[in-house]
């Protein structure tokens, strides 16, 4: 019997995060991957170019990151699954179309493995400081989807998520990991293509002549179809109609906009996934996501040593934000504790949603490295003794940070 081509990649593998998502992107059904190279994103480049051929993939290396994710839109478009990956810098160019994307309902998967910055920063370290970006990047009002793998075995998980997610919600959905995860190297299990769910794109199937690009069905998503088989298509990244012409009528432009928006936001409840451990009596939450869930695991162990009630709270997806969850575990505990390795960007979400009734306390880092683990059990003792509400989100000084304030902003070597 000849093989299925599909199963190239099926078995036990001892592989790093970057390369277990470039194999999810084909056991997915990506047929077309544009992108740059970009530490520490690459291997995960390398991957599909190794494996891509096998299964009828496409990869092209382009001039830059504007043009790779122009790339990804237009092979969308022509009516194959596509992705492209990147990391800081390399995403900072790619903002304008990825808004262009969301505009035009184009289903694509983003691969960001984040590293230490601003600017160049430090590329081959890793951080977490582009979570906001990925939300609120592009200009206007928009909704994307946007999740956080912890281990190799969950980027090759949750990358088909991603396409799945992005098929079925045609909209950009990123993979926002980070360089730890990327190159952490451990056990991943890939299963034959027949028991891996995929879900395929959407097409329309009604007469060519009355097919509207952009007409909704009662989910508020379009039908797509291929450009170049025949229908008439009208893209653009102006406010347009069903048939995707321009619009200046405010009452239009209010209702496709908000059917933006609203595609995802009522769908939250399907689209969120969290993993909620021992909240039920906990006296303090720890929110956590991507390389910083797994430092944290450490650091709450050591915790309930010392008998504190904590639990955890880890966001597989951070976009959309889980509002109503925060909202709930507010009403029942003391503090959430959020590790980062930024200055604050998700705990500002935790502490909007928490409406003052918990106080919420940033343990940051600035990349380059993770957190140590002692410095997240000790801001969790800390908020479970802190007795009074505290208004804004609360940064507790790591071991690193009392270092900076005690002796000054100077530079070691």
């Amino acid at each position: 019997m000849k093989a299925n081509p599909k199963d190239v990649n099926t078995g036990v593998y001892y592989i790093d995060g970057d390369v277990s998502s470039g194999y999810g992107a084909l056991a997915a059904g990506c047929k077309f991957v544009g992108g740059y190279p970009i530490t520490p994103s690459t291997e995960a480049f390398e991957a599909v170019c190794r494996r891509g051929p096998l299964v009828g993939a496409m990869f092209i290396q382009m001039e830059d990151e504007l043009g790779s994710i122009a790339s990804v839109v237009g092979a969308s478009w022509a009516g194959v699954k596509s992705m492209t990956i990147t990391s800081g810098p390399g995403f900072s160019l790619m903002m304008e179309t990825i808004g262009f994307g969301a505009m035009l309902e184009t289903p694509f998967v983003l691969l960001n493995i984040q590293r230490g910055g601003p600017s160049t920063g430090v590329p081959t370290k890793t951080g977490q400081a582009d979570m906001m970006q990925s939300r609120w990047g592009s200009h206007g009002d928009y909704e994307l989807i946007a999740i956080s793998p912890d281990s190799p075995q969950e980027m090759f998980d949750y990358t088909i998520k991603a396409f799945n997610l992005a098929e079925r919600y045609r909209c950009p959905v990123m993979i926002m990991s980070d360089e730890c995860v990327g190159h952490m190297t451990e056990k991943v299990v890939i299963p034959p293509a027949d028991e891996i769910e995929v879900e395929p794109r959407r097409f329309y199937d009604g007469p060519i002549n009355e097919y509207l690009p952009f007409k909704p069905d009662e989910d508020l998503v379009p039908p797509m179809v291929k450009a170049g088989d025949g229908y008439k298509l009208y893209i653009t990244g102006l406010i347009h109609d069903e048939r995707g012409y321009s619009i200046k009528n405010e009452e239009y432009k209010f209702i496709y906009t908000k059917r933006l928006v609203d595609k995802i936001r009522l769908n939250k409840d399907k689209i969120i996934e969290l993993k909620e451990e021992e909240t039920d009596d906990a006296e303090v939450v720890v929110v956590s996501y991507g390389i910083s869930s797994r430092v944290a695991v450490r650091g709450i162990e050591k915790a309930r040593e010392k008998g504190i009630k904590v639990g955890s709270l880890r966001l597989v997806t951070v976009w959309p934000f889980p509002d109503e969850k925060i909202a709930e575990l507010a009403k029942t505990i003391k503090a959430f504790v959020v590790p980062e390795i930024n200055y604050g960007q998700i705990a500002f979400e935790v502490e909007r949603c928490s409406h003052g009734e918990a106080n919420v306390i940033l343990v940051p880092h600035g990349g380059a490295g993770v957190h140590n683990p002692d410095d997240i059990c000790d801001a969790i003792e800390y908020a479970a003794k802190e007795k009074k509400r505290i208004e804004g989100v609360i940064e507790y000084k790591t071991k690193l940070e009392k270092l900076v304030f005690e002796e000054g902003y100077k530079l070691h070597e």
